[in-house]
């Protein structure tokens, strides 16, 4: 390495630092639109591939490893060991990167693909820190998410990036200059389209969006540890079912939502029918019961699972993280939805009968003391609530399902959805005592405790809060759907179908503020807004991110296949 190229490895950092800061809790979004500049001109430097590969990866490395301190407390293994597989893709895009430039690849067309690649592969173990997300607050750009879900607005603002980057180099090296100038006139044509699709959408509003239902959000707050309980689950229920009652009382909604796991208890009917009359299960079910028959639905988190009697004892044959509902003079059994989308090394873990001598080491790196494994569930269920008038459903995502676009879509719209109705957006309510195709609604219940830190006997968030309920946004505005979230410890709040994070209620003890809402029991309660379109996102998906990542998989492979050529001829 030459000295004057030490400096490459300064802009490898500084793009590290300028990700960092664009999105929440520091919220300097407009650095996004700069932030991958850096890593676009230290990656082209007249380096050796090996050490662009080696720079790049250490410093993406500390990038990821910073980032996501929040998974320390819960497990150190497991926080190292995601770090080390996201790291991979800072080298895996620098060198498709130059590989594009020798094919006169522009760097506009280039590094969107490349990013968005990126992202949406790293996505399938763990969808954080996007381009998109740091937009969340950006409400006319990010309204083409329901078209390209987030990755559009990742698109965007990755080709800002490219075109900045190759109008600097176009200074020293006229081979830029022709892509630079065509990438800046193609930025601006589609950003300002972005814009005016955006502003037509938000102004589009009001013909779709009706006044619903009052929903009540009951916000625990619990912290956890792993393997410890810190505090008995008898005084978590009997916590929870004081603020439901007052919020019962004090605003009268037809729904009220608990979050993820807080009833600490097997609910699904095949366990409790096992059960004595006298066990603290069973007290609970009953208590819950009693509480819907006051008047309202009520949606509960919980565990489910498949039990049968094995000689003396109860053997649970599936074990599921569940969403329970109950209804008010409920007669037959409860909906329910188990939970899809498991979090490896959280929920369960892989291998354990193809590679047991790896999946031995690998329960090193949850936070549990034993072997705990949960079942994926198969259907997305959409909960109905009769009513008078009509029918309402919603959607119930259960903590990082909400992270995860494909859950949100396969909740907003049942099959006769997707069968091609072009009338659909503009279709009138369904009469009475029918159910309409798409959701009304998105629900997600999570228990964020894992992620906060008790200090002087108060409980401090950690930057995973406010990020995940900005991944939230991009569910509400990809479906055209309100989302309500129900967060042990926080972020408990009401996003609208522009994806707009709602301050204050028309009842409450909760901060006003819905981002200040960290570190606190208490209840509050609003009418949720129904948005009738239906998008192109929900009827078809993740086009734009698959694309990307075969582009991003083709060019690594010939990447890979053009070096390894290059060193078997210059070995010959």
């Amino acid at each position: 390495m030459s000295k004057k190229n030490i400096p490459f490895i300064v802009y490898f950092a500084i793009s590290a630092v300028s990700q960092t800061v664009i999105g929440a809790p520091f919220n300097l979004s407009f650095l996004a639109w700069i932030a991958f500049v850096p890593f676009v001109i230290a990656s082209l430097v007249n380096e050796k591939n090996l050490t662009i590969i080696l720079v790049s990866y250490i410093v993406g490395l500390a990038y990821w490893l910073g980032n996501l301190y929040w998974l320390i407390p819960i497990t150190i293994p497991g926080w190292f060991v995601v770090c080390l597989y996201l790291a991979v893709y800072w080298p895996l895009i620098a060198m498709c990167l130059r590989y594009c430039v020798r094919k006169g690849v522009p760097l506009s067309l280039s590094l969107p693909i490349l990013v968005v690649g990126a992202e949406a592969a790293w996505g399938w173990l763990f969808s954080w820190r996007f381009l998109a997300h740091s937009q969340y607050r950006n409400i006319p750009l990010i309204q083409i998410s329901d078209i390209f879900g987030a990755a559009g607005v990742s698109f965007i603002i990755a080709m800002a990036n490219g075109a900045i980057s190759e109008t600097i180099l176009s200074v020293r090296n006229s081979v830029y200059k022709n892509s630079a100038r065509l990438g800046n006139v193609l930025l601006i044509l589609i950003l300002a389209a972005a814009l005016f699709y955006g502003r037509y959408r938000i102004e589009q509003t009001p013909q779709f969006v009706e006044a619903g239902p009052k929903i009540g959000v009951v916000q625990s707050n619990v912290p956890i540890e792993s393997a410890k309980e810190i505090e008995p689950a008898e005084k978590t229920f009997l916590d929870m079912l004081a603020e439901s009652r007052k919020c019962l009382l004090e605003a009268e909604p037809v729904l009220i939502i608990w979050p993820e796991t807080m009833v600490e208890a097997i609910l699904d009917d095949s366990y409790l029918r096992l059960l004595g009359e006298d066990s603290i299960t069973k007290l609970f079910h009953r208590t819950l019961i009693r509480h819907a028959d006051e008047g309202i639905y009520l949606l509960v988190g919980a565990f489910g699972g498949k039990a049968e009697i094995a000689g003396e004892q109860i053997e649970m044959k599936t074990n599921y993280n569940s969403a329970f509902l109950y209804e008010p003079n409920g007669i037959g059994p409860r909906q329910s939805y188990n939970k899809i989308h498991l979090v490896p090394f959280g929920e369960y873990m892989p291998l354990k009968d193809h590679l047991p001598f790896l999946y031995n080491f690998l329960m090193a790196l949850t936070p549990y003391t034993e072997d705990y494994i949960l079942d994926a569930g198969t259907e997305y269920t959409i909960f109905k609530m009769p009513m008078r008038d009509r029918i309402y459903s919603f959607g119930a995502m259960i903590c990082f399902e909400d992270t995860i676009p494909k859950i949100g879509r396969k909740l907003t719209l049942s099959a006769a959805s997707l069968s091609g109705d072009k009338n659909q957006n503009k279709r009138a309510d369904p009469p009475a005592g029918e159910v309409s195709l798409k959701a009304d609604w998105l629900v997600n219940i999570t228990n964020d405790g894992w992620f906060v830190k008790k200090r002087g006997g108060k409980i401090k968030a950690t930057s995973e809060l406010s990020q995940h309920t900005a991944i939230c946004v991009f569910r509400a505005v990809e479906n055209r759907l309100s989302v309500i979230r129900c967060a042990n410890t926080g972020i408990s709040c009401f996003i609208d179908s522009l994806g707009n994070i709602k301050d204050g209620f028309s009842a409450g003890t909760l901060e006003k503020k819905a981002l200040q809402r960290t570190g606190q029991q208490g209840w509050f309660a609003d009418n949720i807004s129904i948005d009738k379109r239906i998008t192109a996102f929900s009827k078809h998906g993740q086009l734009l991110d698959i694309a990307c990542a075969i582009c991003l998989i083709l060019t690594a492979v010939m990447s890979i296949y053009k070096l390894t050529r290059k060193q078997k001829v210059n070995y010959e």
